[in-house]
């Protein structure tokens, strides 16, 4: 069936035109548009993701350099004039509705996919991720100290390594502000740094919706304990306590118990102390349900280097925000298409080496499942694991 496709065209061949056309209507996308549409725009902003494209002018220039392959593709020479354009106009919104039927398709997808942990319910982490702009191209983008930029918040599902939940705000915005917009599925594990314990919504939020958190204690906590259980030594465990909170307002803001887990990790010396509201998991799962939370960095490095968010096609708001709404599309149909087509290499391998073969012709999966040709994959820090902690 894919024989005669290029591999963007099979990549692109994942959602439907009706998908699309969903979201391009709620904005009004395409009022006005004669030449190129919205679905022109992604297309070309996904190629020039996947290639690396350096800017407005490179994007261009490739296309035309490319001529002969586009047709069978789905793309057009696009001016840069036209797309930065459309990058401005075109509203940001479209995108992020589309990222989030992407989303779901992913999420059904990987539906039954397990961490190494023996856990059957979700597992999800919250972090946010700043990301910089020049303060003099992107004066809305207000940091502090004359920086610019703005946060990515995410939340995502680990058994897919799915963003199941986005916001993109000013980077003022204090990440636990952010907290009570993610949805929450009961009996669901939350794992989230200390920079997230807001005791208010950590009950009201997560507690008395019945889903499970995991966090890191502060320093400053005031407690007492109610109850100790013993714990294995030898696996770096010191101890497990049932707690409730002492200080005045803390007291009041979590009315109920909590669980207390310290963990010394034998590789630094260093000592953890973990916050859950579950007790009955065993004590060493929560500190290795904490660990689970490198994945997210992974996708924030994605994010960052891995399609090539080093450089902005626009400075205003929508464009900016457009472009990243575009790069996590781009990120979830690599995710849907490993899947779909049984792609066994890591999202790392196909990542670095897409941009490649994207105008080749022949079955996806010919490619990378029988390998016909070596690519060269970049041996860098994103291959190796980052800080867990």
């Amino acid at each position: 069936m894919n024989k005669g496709k290029t591999i963007f065209a099979q990549l692109m061949s994942l959602f439907t035109e009706y998908e699309f056309s969903k979201c391009v209507k709620r904005y009004k996308g395409d009022r006005h548009a004669i030449k190129f549409n919205c679905r022109d725009q992604f297309l070309v902003m996904s190629f020039a993701q996947f290639t690396d494209r350096s800017g407005l002018r490179d994007i261009e220039t490739t296309l035309d350099l490319c001529s002969q392959d586009l047709y069978r593709s789905g793309l057009k020479i696009m001016p840069k004039s036209t797309l930065a354009e459309a990058n401005e106009k075109k509203d940001w919104r479209i995108y992020q509705d589309f990222g989030n039927i992407l989303i779901q398709k992913a999420k059904k997808l990987y539906a039954g996919e397990k961490l190494r942990l023996d856990l059957d319910e979700m597992v999800c982490a919250f972090d946010s991720s700043t990301i910089e702009l020049c303060l003099s191209q992107c004066p809305w983008a207000t940091l502090h100290h004359g920086k610019g930029g703005f946060k990515m918040h995410t939340l995502m599902d680990l058994n897919g390594s799915i963003p199941a939940f986005i916001r993109l705000t000013e980077a003022s915005v204090h990440d636990s502000k952010v907290m009570e917009e993610i949805p929450i599925e009961a009996n669901a594990y939350y794992l989230m740094d200390k920079g997230y314990v807001k005791f208010d919504a950590l009950y009201k939020h997560f507690h008395q919706n019945h889903a499970w958190f995991v966090t890191r204690a502060k320093d400053n906590m005031f407690y007492e304990v109610v109850k100790s259980r013993e714990v294995d030594s030898q696996a770096g465990l010191i101890s497990d306590e049932t707690i409730t909170l002492s200080g005045y307002y803390t007291s009041k803001k979590y009315p109920d118990n909590l669980r207390l887990v310290a963990y010394e990790d034998f590789r630094d010396s260093k000592v953890y102390r973990f916050l859950t509201n579950n007790f009955t998991i065993e004590a060493l799962t929560v500190a290795e349900l904490y660990r689970e939370r490198w994945q997210i960095e992974i996708f924030f490095k994605w994010i960052k280097q891995h399609l090539h968010i080093k450089t902005f096609y626009g400075t205003s708001k929508n464009a900016v925000y457009t472009q990243i709404w575009m790069a996590i599309c781009d990120y979830l149909l690599l995710i849907i298409a490993k899947k779909q087509y049984g792609l066994k290499p890591s999202l790392h391998t196909i990542s670095n080496s897409i941009g490649q073969i994207l105008f080749k012709r022949g079955d996806i999966r010919d490619f990378y499942n029988k390998p016909t040709e070596s690519f060269n994959v970049p041996e860098d820090d994103s291959t190796r694991q980052l800080t867990l902690w």
